[in-house]
């Protein structure tokens, strides 16, 4: 079984460091100027333990891939760029591969699921960064992520036990479960966040609008009938991460989205995470004015370039209806 890494960013990077260093075999896919780094140095991976040089195959498209059944696709681009990458992958790939939605928000196993059978979501719960061409850091240690998976929409199965236990023997903490999309509706609460980050940089707070943010979430999750694991159970499940370096060149900068905007990017998933609220609030009726906002704010820093801190609380706040 060979693991295909398609997006080998902060989150993809460090999954496809961790499995070939515990001895699996793994391809990943990347494009621009990360990819040529890939090629010509390999992948620099930074943790708590040091850093390395790995040497992993590395391609820009699964076209250029001889993909078979046995192969496991961990999907780990942005949301906004699933569709292009996943039709890239539908046109190469065997119709029973494996689909591992390595991603926030809860579209992506719904997207992959129109193209493929086999579809895995996955909760990501992994502190990585990924802000330089062919470098990517994890800044949890022993334990380098939370990666529980588990069939779309329900259901477990041999193959999600088989890629728990290499993710496990690869120093992640994983677990196949039965119901797994629950659980990423518990992590969406924690993304809400995300692009208040981008949008107001790394030094200003906004616990209010967090806040908000988040009961304008559960609001909806209720009016939708969605199930999402309670709070308790997934702060528990958090502890497995035991140690989060924050002193040595391991240390986490921003979250994904203030990532994605500290190095240049003009999109952001805002509208996969604080969208996926709205659009609820949309189709059942719920005001959420909070998240509306943040998805268009956010938007509008990333297609201006303007990058992470560019509007303040207070700009915001005076934004609300």
């Amino acid at each position: 079984m060979r693991y295909i890494i398609y997006g080998a960013g902060a989150i993809g990077g460090v999954i496809g460091a961790l499995l070939h260093l515990s001895g699996q075999e793994v391809t990943l896919i990347a494009r621009g100027a990360h990819l040529k780094a890939l090629q010509e140095n390999g992948l620099t991976f930074i943790s708590g333990e040091g850093t390395q040089s790995l040497a992993i195959p590395s391609v820009g498209s699964p076209a250029e891939l001889e993909l078979t059944p046995e192969d496991v696709v961990f999907l780990a681009m942005k949301s906004q760029d699933t569709v292009p990458a996943i039709d890239t992958l539908f046109a190469a790939a065997p119709p029973t591969i494996t689909v591992v939605c390595a991603q926030n928000g809860v579209v992506n196993e719904r997207m992959a699921l129109r193209r493929f059978p086999n579809v895995y979501g996955q909760l990501v719960i992994l502190p990585g960064t990924h802000l330089e061409p062919g470098t990517v850091i994890a800044s949890a240690s022993p334990v380098h992520g939370i990666l529980d998976l588990g069939r779309y929409p329900s259901g477990s199965d041999e193959r999600a036990e088989t890629i728990a236990r290499d993710l496990t023997e690869a120093q992640f903490s994983s677990v196949a479960r039965q119901d797994i999309m629950p659980w990423k509706y518990g992590k969406l609460l924690r993304n809400l966040a995300n692009s208040l980050q981008a949008i107001l940089g790394l030094e200003q707070k906004a616990e209010t609008l967090i806040a908000l943010a988040r009961e304008e979430a559960i609001s909806c999750f209720k009016a939708a009938g969605v199930e999402v694991v309670d709070d308790q159970l997934f702060n528990q499940r958090f502890q497995a991460l035991n140690r989060i370096v924050s002193d040595s060149s391991a240390a986490r900068s921003g979250n994904s989205s203030w990532q994605s905007l500290a190095r240049g990017a003009t999109t952001i998933e805002a509208a996969y995470l604080n969208g996926e609220v709205a659009l609820l609030g949309r189709l059942h009726g719920v005001p959420t004015p909070v998240n509306a906002l943040l998805q268009k704010v956010a938007t509008e820093v990333a297609v201006s370039g303007q990058g992470p801190g560019a509007f303040t609380v207070a700009n915001l706040e005076e934004r609300l209806p």
